[in-house]
């Protein structure tokens, strides 16, 4: 268990929803804090009649929603003006047009996951969106879903499970890295698999270029009897 985390409770429990709002805020612009383990507490608090689970959820939602557009405008900002130091300099202007064009395509998943899935990533993902100009109207409905989802998971398993909150806790971990381990697996297959149809591309290609020149040298030496023919 975190080290922090007993001081996060002795304060949640002492200031009630203020430090709950502030914890998940710093904790989605990016500063590690382990608000799941916070949030299921919460939940068990929420069981005991301590805090209401109704407003709980509200705050949580709330302060990440505030909480992940900071770290997409901080992204928005100087994540987009390093970019436009790199192009031309470390990487293409090109390349990085086609970076961008890729997470509009395929962002809403990323930023949805990393909510609640893969939380760890949250802060980078949200930094990524608004450095690759992701639209923020877009960016700010999956985060929202995500959030909700995030937030509803810890605190309802905490609320029924009451005491043996931090034993859901070591459960939720495990199947986090399950879920990325996983996902690592398939980003492997996938790039590999790749690899092979460029290698096979590659292959028939050069096949294709010696059958080509094959074709070349066996008409070169018709020419060239007819000629001797002729001559």
């Amino acid at each position: 268990m975190s080290t922090i985390l007993p001081v996060l409770l002795s304060w949640l429990q002492e200031y009630g929803y203020p430090v709950l709002w502030l914890s998940v805020f710093v904790a989605s612009v990016g500063i590690p804090l382990p608000i799941g383990l916070m949030l299921l507490a919460a939940g068990a608090f929420a069981a005991l009649g301590d805090f209401d689970i109704a407003l709980l959820t509200v705050m949580a939602v709330t302060a990440s929603i505030c909480g992940d557009s900071v770290g997409y405008l901080i992204g928005r900002r100087l994540g987009h003006k390093v970019l436009l130091w790199l192009a031309g300099r470390l990487l293409p202007a090109e390349r990085i047009k086609r970076s961008q064009q890729y997470f509009k395509r395929r962002g809403a998943w990323a930023i949805f996951f990393s909510r609640f899935l893969f939380s760890a990533f949250g802060g980078i993902v949200n930094l990524l969106a608004g450095t690759e100009e992701y639209p923020y109207r877009r960016f700010l409905l999956y985060d929202a879903t995500g959030e909700i989802v995030g937030a509803l998971l810890p605190l309802s398993l905490g609320y029924v499970f009451g005491v043996s909150w931090e034993a859901i806790g070591d459960i939720l971990g495990a199947v986090s890295l399950f879920a990325l381990g996983i996902l690592f697996t398939v980003y492997l297959f996938v790039r590999l698999i790749k690899m092979i149809r460029q290698r096979t591309s590659a292959n028939l290609a050069k096949e294709e270029s010696l059958d080509l020149l094959a074709g070349i040298s066996v008409k070169l030496e018709a020419v060239d009897r007819s000629d001797e023919h002729h001559l």
